[in-house]
């Protein structure tokens, strides 16, 4: 380090100053031999490292039979068709990636995934299309409502871009980061972008896996409708940046095959020669001046080797593919990647998958996966695919593998607020207290509840309602809702609204009828992830929507000696609270001869304004069923305990903890497509011994939220 005099002078008076020093330095103070960086506002070099337990919410070992001749067999042993294969369980996490990562990276799971060889491969296709819009259309009878996304995937994704290029390059970078120490020594990355983001995401690529760890630019060019008139070149083509962890990643080269010859001499553009024995040849450039011959038989045969550059189509609304997600990628341009740089039983993951194209990809190809989202509507998007994906193969007699669907949950809201765990007993359980308070005024704040003080089970007061919040990580129970109705009778209050993450299973709707016949009017809402997020609260976004109603009505066959019983659900009704824009906002908006589709209160409403002005409206959930979207049973809940894996610190051991729960195993399920949108209400007949079962019904609504109903039974 040489510094003169006075650049020595010149930092101790700016530090006294406490201003910041020049970028020059930067390069004086610290030996960094690098001659090109990216730098961005805040660039630390510090990566996530929290380690949270993944909890189990849904297995789905084997889809249910597709015909009715089967219907008898397919909760019994496998058929002859297609088999599950045993071992590794494909895994669909929702959540916040970063934290999924850290906790894939550092966590239990970790040692799973390298039993397997290591993830081989990972495909992102992360937001960089500033502004624009991911609204889902999702169909009602004849009609399509636009879901716009909920408020935490709109600020998830404003985040990305809350400060320009800066917010983008510092997310984009901490998580290549974790996707980096999470790839086998032989694994690869390709990065999807287009002309926004291009430049930016090289160099962070370049800096967290080395120039020397670069591959390709793959320049996916696609077809589009030409504008008569435009002040640039039309843009038809993403960039796909492939880097390896290191210099020999798996890599399998491969041929593309033409339709015909004359396919192959236009697209080359090259005249069609002869030789003495009248086979047809071209000549290719070789590089270096040098011409070869190509014959054309051999080439139709053998196909080509594919380049960087990739000629393959967009998906349309029509195709046979397309289910309507937005940023939905084309299965052939997935099928390239994975081929190329994984082989059959590599693990293939996705981090931002969207709408499920590389996990079905892979699972068509023989790999295992892993994919997350944030958004919930992604996850419930990919479940129905990847179960049409098992339904598919089986129909085949190929091979599948069973997946689940995991989360964060309550060790994610945990997490939000942890104490030190580096204090004292004491000053522990101080701050403890503190965040615990500071957790009830965050919820009440973004309820826009007041704060009230001298009662046991209400903490705040909301348009003359009393306002109850639940635990952070644990159910609202009986108890604790009994505990509220016995402080309402006492201090004859009338109005109650419980708040909570989750409630206990059972509990609705038998809770609000005891509530009722006692005078007291009880409204059970449940927190959004979104409360955690100060913008949300501060900007009033937050929705605490109603817990929804499930009724179900199981039908059983009672055991005769030998013979087992059977047992089938129907579902009977299915009640829904949800709001995103109101119909007077939206008369008030309304162009004359415009219509808009609104949700308000439990109904799904087209308001039109004709061309004088007036006012019609036209409910569109003309039935409850209209809400339904999908909806799966199993029907012996408490028959596998969920287990989370967490490592001791003390020892760096695997400890296995029963956390009190039950894995919901998916047996039966019925769900809308894009080509079907019938609905099976009632279940075939599951065969059961003697006894008593909980069955356990899952309702997903067409905005992706799930709730659950248990019904016990005897057989």
């Amino acid at each position: 380090m040489k510094l003169t005099d006075n650049e020595k002078r010149e930092i101790v008076k700016l530090i006294d100053a406490g201003k910041p020093l020049p970028d020059k330095y930067r390069f004086l103070l610290f030996d960094d031999k690098r001659e090109v960086e990216l730098v961005w506002n805040g660039k630390t070099n510090e990566v996530c490292n929290i380690v949270l337990p993944f909890q189990v919410i849904e297995q789905v070992d084997e889809p249910r039979a597709e015909k009715p001749e089967d219907s008898n067999a397919q909760f019994g042993l496998f058929d002859t068709r297609g088999r599950q294969k045993s071992g590794w369980t494909n895994k669909l996490i929702w959540g916040d990636n970063k934290l999924i990562l850290s906790s894939l990276k550092n966590g239990p799971l970790r040692d799973e995934i390298e039993k397997q060889g290591g993830i081989k491969l990972i495909y992102i296709d992360p937001p960089f299309d500033v502004g624009a819009d991911f609204s889902m259309d999702i169909e009602i009878g004849d009609e399509t409502f636009t879901k716009k996304p909920n408020v935490l995937e709109e600020l998830a994704y404003r985040d990305t871009w809350g400060k320009g290029a800066d917010s983008f390059i510092a997310m984009i970078y901490e998580r290549l980061s974790l996707m980096r120490d999470l790839l086998a020594e032989d694994g690869s990355i390709y990065v999807h972008c287009d002309w926004r983001v291009n430049g930016y995401i090289r160099l962070v690529l370049d800096e967290v896996f080395g120039k020397e760890q670069f591959n390709n630019s793959i320049a996916w060019h696609y077809s589009g409708w030409n504008k008569k008139l435009a002040s640039s070149f039309e843009r038809r083509h993403d960039t796909i940046l492939f880097f390896s962890k290191l210099k020999q990643p798996v890599f399998n080269s491969f041929f593309q095959s033409w339709e015909s010859k004359d396919a192959y001499v236009k697209a080359r553009k090259q005249k069609v020669r002869f030789d003495d024995d009248g086979r047809e040849y071209v000549l290719s450039d070789a590089g270096s001046g040098e011409r070869i011959k190509r014959y054309l038989d051999e080439v139709m045969e053998q196909g080509v080797v594919v380049d960087d550059v990739w000629d393959l189509d967009k998906i349309n609304n029509s195709a046979n593919e397309a289910i309507g997600y937005p940023t939905q990628k084309p299965i052939p341009l997935l099928e390239r990647i994975i081929k190329a740089s994984s082989n059959e039983n590599d693990i293939v993951a996705d981090f931002f998958c969207g709408s499920g194209t590389t996990l079905a990809v892979a699972e068509k190809l023989g790999r295992k996966w892993i994919g997350s989202d944030l958004g919930k509507f992604a996850i419930h998007t990919t479940r129905k695919r990847m179960i049409g994906v098992q339904r598919q193969l089986k129909e085949e007699g190929k091979d599948f593998r069973a997946f689940e669907i995991l989360n964060l949950g309550k060790y994610e809201r945990a997490h939000y607020i942890g104490v030190n765990v580096n204090l004292r007993e004491e000053e522990k359980q101080k701050q403890l207290e503190q965040k615990e308070k500071d957790f009830i005024n965050l919820i009440l704040h973004a309820y826009r509840a007041e704060t009230i003080e001298n009662f046991r089970c209400f903490q705040g007061k909301k348009a003359g309602r009393m306002v109850a919040v639940g635990p952070v990580n644990l159910p609202v129970t009986r108890l604790f809702v009994e505990e509220v109705i016995l402080e309402c009778r006492s201090k004859r209050i009338s109005r109650v609204d419980i708040l909570a993450f989750e409630f206990e299973m059972g509990l609705f709707p038998n809770i609000q009828e005891e509530a009722k016949s006692k005078g007291i009017d009880l409204a059970m809402k449940y927190i959004p992830r979104e409360v955690f997020d100060k913008r949300a609260v501060e900007k009033n976004q937050v929705v605490f929507h109603d817990v929804s109603f499930i009724e179900v009505k199981p039908l059983v066959v009672g055991a005769h000696g030998r013979a087992p019983g059977k047992v089938a659900v129907e579902l009977t009704d299915f009640s829904v609270y949800y709001s995103q824009d109101s119909i007077d906002n939206a008369a008030a908006s309304l162009k004359n001869g415009a219509n808009k589709i609104v949700v308000e209160q439990g109904k799904i409403v087209k308001v039109m304004k004709d061309k004088d002005g007036i006012v019609t409206k036209e409910v569109l959930t003309k039935n409850w069923t209209d809400w339904i979207d999908y909806w799966s049973v199993d029907f012996n809940f408490e028959s596998k305990r969920e287990i989370v894996r967490v490592k001791k610190e003390e020892t760096g051991e695997i400890e296995e903890v029963w956390t009190g729960d039950f894995v919901f195993e998916n047996e039966w399920q019925s769900f809308r497509t894009k080509k079907d949108r019938t609905l099976e209400m009632k279940t075939p007949f599951h065969e059961c011994p003697k006894g008593r079962y909980k069955i356990a019904v899952k309702v997903v609504d067409i905005f992706g939220n799930d709730t659950m109903k248990i019904v016990e039974v005897g057989v």
